[in-house]
């Protein structure tokens, strides 16, 4: 009889154990916080787009007037190189939160001071553009003529466009663009 009571409470503990590894969670993501009357999404990974530089688009360099492709007369420059991104799903949007580190240097033409650096995000989804938008990054230059920085913004995607879209970051002298 014991060896009965024995296998059925084995058979019982191995069907709950069975039952508890098919419960829906959150699939591993961060708690971001929030209430239980407005719950905030969840921090999300697996299907967060990467983060590209494209090529061209990773350094910067301004010239004093009338002065382009001289190496003496580089007033600075400027490199990205190192991204990472979160991103938080809700119903409606995916929002990811870009991060990325880069340089300045100040150039023989240059000293110390702020400079405006025209960085742009944008996220595609095939040929169709989701996100894209330029800024002007302000960046202390200080007297020892070099200084690092970090650089970070929130782009709003549309909802179930973490699959397949890229997101992309670079220096881009164009003119501003709107938010899509």
């Amino acid at each position: 009889m014991f060896g009965k009571v024995s296998s059925r409470l084995l058979g019982i503990s191995l069907l709950a154990l069975v039952a508890g590894c098919n419960k829906t969670d959150t699939g591993g993501a961060i708690d971001a916080g929030g209430s239980a009357v407005a719950p905030t999404p969840a921090v999300i990974q697996g299907t967060c787009p990467q983060v590209f530089l494209r090529d061209g688009t990773s350094t910067y360099r301004t010239y004093a007037k009338g002065a382009k492709d001289d190496p003496t007369q580089i007033i600075y420059q400027a490199s990205l190189a190192d991204t990472t991104r979160q991103c938080v799903q809700s119903e409606t949007a995916l929002t990811v939160n870009i991060v990325v580190q880069g340089r300045v240097i100040s150039g023989p033409a240059g000293g110390s001071g702020t400079v405006n650096l025209p960085i742009r995000v944008a996220a595609s989804d095939g040929e169709k553009t989701l996100y894209s938008e330029l800024t002007q990054f302000p960046v202390e230059i200080p007297a020892e003529g070099t200084a690092q920085f970090v650089f970070t913004k929130s782009a709003v995607l549309p909802g179930g466009a973490g699959d397949f879209a890229k997101l992309y970051v670079g220096f881009d002298e164009g003119p501003p663009s709107k938010k899509k």
